[in-house]
């Protein structure tokens, strides 16, 4: 007998990370704070960003990526924390569906910003002197622009691949979201195809970004080397610090994930990397940016500085 086609009116289990109910409130409280941290850091960059001493390449890639980073993690947070505290693993087929599109659609986005914000700084200590015509704001703007296109793309296909697919018996998810490999993992009707389409994706919407960085720092570290002075050598290693901070994260945790064999046993370990990566990683980007980047930091304590002097007094 085929197996039936429940797709549309089924609803998914997302088992989380422990089934144990005393630590439920341990998860909830820790990933409530990683989450806010998360949004109110992110917006406190695109606030500076929006001053106009900080109107450069630079960043306007850092306020886009902060953005990105804000709805990467509000596409799986707020649900595994709602189903924490209804005390509820459920989630509707649409629901589901439209979470996997949203975190494949902005986990491409960081990974193509990341690439970007890599050949910024190599044009930028490589070729200064044509920084200012190589990257001006038409060029900026296309880039991102294409980058969302790209990554729209391949989120809806990687949609359309999973709508195709018959889910039947128990459609529990070892995650605590949507994840892409472990839908596919679901399905009772042959995924060979979506299987191929996954790998294929990765090897070149994760590969060719990660190339392009590693042949960006190539140059940039032959550049710098070939400074004289040992101040314009660590000024110049000084200005990829940070940038190469996150990149070292994002990429080692989610490809960590998405290269690993398709087991369909439950998997604490990629849970755990998923974390670093959708969570965790966005989470440290506004103090890896922030901390030592002294025109953000003058940029916020103006701003602060400002509205304490703003604020209303309350007399009694």
């Amino acid at each position: 007998m085929a197996p039936k086609n429940i797709t549309g009116v089924s609803e998914f289990l997302l088992l989380g990370f422990s089934e144990e109910q005393e630590l439920q409130p341990l998860i909830f409280g820790l990933f409530l704070s990683m989450y806010l941290i998360n949004v109110f850091g992110n917006l406190l960059i695109i606030l500076a960003v929006s001053d106009s001493h900080l109107q450069t390449p630079m960043y306007f890639f850092l306020s886009n990526l902060s953005f990105v980073d804000i709805c990467f993690t509000s596409t799986t947070v707020p649900k595994m924390l709602w189903n924490i505290q209804t005390q509820s693993q459920v989630i509707t087929y649409e629901a589901c569906i439209t979470q996997m599109f949203f975190f494949t659609l902005f986990a491409g986005l960081d990974d193509f910003l990341l690439t970007v914000m890599a050949y910024d700084r190599f044009v930028a200590i490589c070729h200064p002197l044509h920084y200012t015509v190589i990257m001006n704001s038409q060029i900026c703007g296309i880039l991102v622009l294409v980058s969302w296109a790209i990554s729209v793309l391949h989120s809806l296909l990687q949609t359309l691949m999973v709508w195709r697919l018959c889910f039947c018996g128990e459609l529990e998810i070892p995650h605590y979201f949507c994840e892409l490999n472990q839908m596919v993992q679901l399905a009772c009707s042959d995924n060979f195809l979506n299987d191929v389409v996954i790998y294929l994706a990765a090897g070149l919407l994760a590969g060719a970004p990660l190339s392009g960085i590693l042949y960006s720092y190539s140059k940039i570290v032959s550049s710098i080397c070939g400074i004289s002075s040992a101040q314009g050598k660590l000024k110049g290693f000084s200005t990829c610090v940070s940038h190469l901070s996150v990149v070292f994260l994002f990429y080692c945790t989610s490809l960590g994930v998405y290269l690993s064999s398709s087991a369909t046993q439950r998997s604490h370990s990629s849970e755990i990397a998923s974390v670093m990566y959708t969570v965790v990683t966005p989470m440290l980007n506004p103090f890896i940016y922030s901390l030592r980047n002294k025109d953000i930091k003058r940029v916020l304590q103006a701003f602060f500085r400002k509205a304490a002097i703003n604020r209303p007094f309350v007399f009694s």
